[in-house]
């Protein structure tokens, strides 16, 4: 060929692609202006106050805090991260609770609860996929990354469970504090051994400085509650005046008892059993008509009992209901927003939970309590919009090929209202083909042009099978995400598509499957709320 051609040509290419690099820019300005609209829309619109909640809330913690030397204050739900709150109460900041404690940080410190049982059976937080005493790890340094002060790390009913104390030993070998509390027996009917030598006595004291302590844990029923009720013991064997309150979110007392924000704090609980119920104490003294749920009301006589045994006087306090501080309720400012994405939250635990009853994390009595709640709603599983799609999509494919292949499907509801598919194949899995999808559909990039080079998605594909002996080829989204990132170095459509995976938080997605844990991590982190289908994606017990 004549050099000089040649060069014609290749000069041409790179200006072919300069124009297509440039149109995809405009392009890329005009789709942000367009989704940057459907996120302020009728999507997005908010029902709730963030800033007039944190106020309300600091200012009623600070006027508790002024009837004690010291406040002990147990922390429910998620410290850092509710996106369970952020959920249902659209324009409710995940990270309120923090905040708050920001604000605080001078006349606050932090500890830290978890049970020596869930330790030893590795019981895990279903979002993020972590173990308890990881999540004590975690914990310790998102609230150092806040500058917030740890006091110590509590292990409550220890017996010198083995791992247990392994973890005890990584704990102080990293400088951290650890008390050990003991079972106490007769806990918590026998308020006359509780309260003793032979019932708190035993348990060593927590030595604070601040007038705040907030008592946390990486999930319920870690032992916040007698924590708290071990140290107002020693306060006052010490002759100082301390008092008990918890910091609550949810079920918000001052909305009705079958609201659907209150139905999805039980939807949320559905493992724990937990039931809202009106506060017949706070009626009985109050003749008003308040929200809790059944643990708090059970309790409530035997812990008025044991704080009014410590202190020698009548509590101030007349029913559940008054020790908490929760001021959700306040912070609502459109209840139909919040009705609505209450709904939602509520279809959306029911997929949870009927994966996890397939999964056998789960017994039935929790599976037809989940059946009821979406019964007295009238809601149905199509009621989330992305799930007929996704289903749809599937049969179609099985109509093609068959049901001897094992297709998945996964369909992403993205901001604008738009439905993006992805299906399962040899090269890669449903979650990476409905991401590669959504990300080109937002920066305008054609269904012809690859983000990723076949070549390069073969060679990864290569490696898994001859290299690393993987029964699974397929790549996951973990592994296309690290491919784009790395494509987007040299290929600028790669880049514009890798620019708007920021976008993706939001987003709702179902599964025609269960998908793997690895998947259902790196949706999570994107910010995409996902549900699945109780279905395996294949008979295979262990590669799936």
């Amino acid at each position: 060929m004549n050099p000089n051609i040649d060069i014609l040509l290749h000069k041409a290419d790179i200006e072919i692609q300069d124009n297509y690099y440039k149109y995809l820019q405009n392009y890329n300005k005009f789709t942000d202006n367009i989704f940057r609209t459907f996120k302020g829309g009728y999507q997005m619109k908010t029902g709730f106050d963030p800033q007039k909640y944190i106020e309300e809330q600091s200012k009623y913690i600070l006027e508790r805090v002024n009837n004690y030397d010291k406040l002990y204050l147990e922390f429910g739900g998620k410290l850092i991260g509710d996106k369970h709150a952020q959920r249902v109460l659209p324009g409710f900041d995940e990270n309120a609770k923090i905040k708050l404690l920001q604000k605080l940080k001078d006349q606050a410190e932090i500890i830290i609860c978890v049970y020596a049982g869930d330790i030893e059976r590795n019981k895990i937080r279903g979002d993020y996929g972590i173990t308890y005493d990881m999540e004590v790890l975690r914990l310790l340094d998102d609230l150092r990354s806040y500058g917030l002060e740890v006091n110590s790390v509590v292990i409550t009913r220890y017996n010198k469970q083995p791992a247990t104390t392994v973890f005890i030993n990584k704990l102080e070998r990293r400088n951290i504090k650890v008390y050990k509390h003991s079972e106490i027996p007769g806990y918590p009917a026998d308020v006359e051994t509780i309260v003793s030598e032979n019932g708190y006595g035993i348990n060593p004291y927590i030595q604070t400085t601040k007038p705040i302590v907030v008592v946390t844990a990486p999930g319920p029923n870690s032992g916040k509650l007698a924590t708290c009720l071990n140290q107002l013991y020693h306060e006052y064997k010490m002759g100082k005046s301390a008092g008990y309150s918890k910091f609550e979110t949810f079920p918000v007392w001052n909305v009705p008892l079958k609201h659907p924000l209150n139905l999805a704090y039980e939807a949320a609980t559905i493992d724990l059993k937990d039931v809202n119920m009106i506060d017949n104490f706070h009626f009985e003294h109050y003749q008003q008509v308040t929200v809790n749920y059944n643990r708090d009301l059970e309790m409530f006589p035997v812990v008025k009992r044991i704080i009014e045994k410590i202190t020698g006087k009548e509590s101030i306090y007349h029913s559940p209901t008054d020790m908490g501080v929760n001021r959700v309720g306040f912070g609502i400012t459109d209840d139909s927003v919040v009705v609505e994405a209450s709904k939602q939250e509520i279809i959306r635990r029911y997929f949870s939970t009927i994966c996890d009853f397939k999964k056998g994390l789960l017994d039935e009595e929790s599976l037809n309590r989940i059946k009821v709640i979406m019964e007295e709603l009238q809601l149905k599983q199509e009621d989330r919009r992305c799930v007929l799609p996704a289903r749809e999509y599937a049969i179609k494919l099985k109509e093609k090929y068959g049901d001897s292949e094992n297709i998945s499907v996964i369909a992403f509801e993205l901001p604008d209202g738009k439905i993006i598919t992805g299906r399962s194949s040899a090269t890669m899995d449903s979650c990476s083909a409905a991401l590669l999808n959504a990300i080109k559909y937002m920066a305008g990039i054609s269904d012809d042009i690859y983000l990723l080079s076949p070549l390069i998605l073969k060679t990864i594909r290569d490696l898994k099978e001859k290299d690393l002996n993987s029964k699974i080829t397929h790549l996951n989204a973990t592994e296309i995400l690290i491919a784009l990132s790395i494509s987007a170095v040299t290929n600028p459509t790669a880049q514009i598509a890798y620019e708007k995976l920021s976008m993706l938080k939001g987003v709702q997605a179902h599964s025609t499957v269960m998908l793997n844990r690895n998947d259902e991590q790196i949706l999570k982190k994107l910010g995409i709320d996902v549900t699945c289908d109780a279905v395996y994606p294949s008979e295979n017990l262990y590669y799936v």
